[in-house]
């Protein structure tokens, strides 16, 4: 499948890998995010987090009735959450503390515009997504994930870090099972695609990356055939998750155009 239309690209030195980059393609009312480098685990620093969003704004200022959003990832990584070498070269403590909370408020910003776009949105695993990376695949509508060749995995009880309030939050909105919740947070379980679908964390497991990419293009080509106003689903998205929104900062507004 062969995609055209605008890109986003950026490229970092010294501390992150300088091929790491994020594009954005059109093929008619599909957007497919990418976050490309195949030897990288994208991890989200400031540099990331800016261009996802750019690319973010982007496909909500080019969207038309019926468009979707698929997000994807090239090599062994969907994510490996925030980037801790940066926040560890600080030099102190201090400067630890505040690289820190520079990166989860500024990624909290990513995932409010997630829920807050105005299509559905599709997530497509096909490397390991850890912390930030797991929360980044959540923030979209549906998830596939590739069978047993990753795994999503919140890191923070292994590390030694709490969790910040949104991820609270969307575990608890997104994850039905209050077991699955505990064993995700408290003890740092490694879930592959076959137990996250019979677990309900994500849509479907698929045999390859080629697969699992295919199965979100057709799932986000379906959705995007239904052809629903934007701003109604991007409404009703946060009235599934009131909590979230709330802590977000998200706010909801009524709307009525029925169609008679």
């Amino acid at each position: 499948m062969i995609f055209q239309g605008v890109s986003f690209c950026f490229s970092t030195r010294n501390r992150h890998p300088p091929s790491t980059m994020c594009t954005l393609e059109k093929r008619g009312n599909l957007f497919v995010l990418t976050l490309n480098g195949s030897n990288y685990q994208h991890r989200f620093n400031s540099t990331l987090i800016s261009s996802f969003r750019s690319a973010l704004s982007q496909v909500k200022s080019q969207a038309t009735l019926g468009s979707a959003l698929v997000t994807i990832s090239e090599g062994k990584f969907f994510s490996n959450g925030l980037d801790l070498s940066w926040v560890q070269a600080a030099g102190s403590p201090q400067g630890a503390v505040q690289r820190i909370r520079h990166l989860v408020d500024s990624f909290k910003s990513l995932v409010a515009d997630l829920m807050s776009l105005p299509m559905p949105t599709v997530a497509a695993i096909s490397g390991h997504a850890a912390a930030a990376g797991f929360l980044l695949a959540l923030s979209h509508d549906y998830v596939v994930m590739i069978r047993d060749k990753a795994v999503i995995y919140m890191s923070e009880i292994d590390i030694g870090a709490t969790i910040p309030d949104y991820f609270g939050a969307m575990i608890r909105g997104k994850i039905g099972s209050a077991p699955a919740q505990r064993n995700i947070l408290l003890s740092g379980a490694k879930i592959k695609g076959e137990e996250a679908a019979r677990l309900g964390i994500v849509d479907s497991a698929h045999d390859s990356v080629e697969s699992t990419v295919e199965a979100a293009m057709r799932m986000g080509e379906k959705l995007g055939s239904r052809k629903w106003d934007g701003v109604v689903y991007a409404e009703i998205r946060k009235g599934l998750y009131p909590e979230l929104i709330v802590v977000l900062g998200l706010e909801t507004k009524a709307i009525a155009t029925p169609k008679l």
